[in-house]
């Protein structure tokens, strides 16, 4: 089992920035990505932006490359999403990701970003 809790979201104006956080707990020895996930209503969740625990380069989506960068700390069981030059469009709730072996998937409880125009 894996917890994630997630924190940082929360009200900007397009341009701005916003940094999350998540803390990760539980059977982490088992987890090989990390990753944030963003939904809006009505549609699918997607994926943003995920960290590999091996060292393989980090992924992004398209629509946040140059924009959103993922970064770790593992000492502290942490992983971070810093979002610049945010846009409306990126309005959403962010969710943290873990995979495990297994495989099995874990999702925080999410936070709101509202980017305004």
């Amino acid at each position: 089992q894996v917890e994630l809790v997630e924190a940082g979201g929360g009200s900007v104006q397009a341009g701005g920035s916003l940094r999350l956080s998540c803390t990760a707990s539980g059977r982490l020895f088992q987890v090989y990505t990390l990753g944030w996930y963003r939904q809006v209503p009505g549609k699918e969740r997607e994926l943003v932006a995920r960290i590999y625990i091996g060292g393989s380069p980090s992924t992004y989506a398209d629509s946040v490359k140059g924009r959103f960068t993922i970064s770790r700390d593992s000492a502290k069981n942490m992983v971070w999403l810093q979002m610049t030059s945010l846009k409306p469009e990126d309005t959403a709730v962010y969710y943290c990701n873990a995979v495990t072996y297994g495989p099995r998937e874990y999702y925080g409880q999410g936070t709101q970003v509202t980017v305004s125009s």
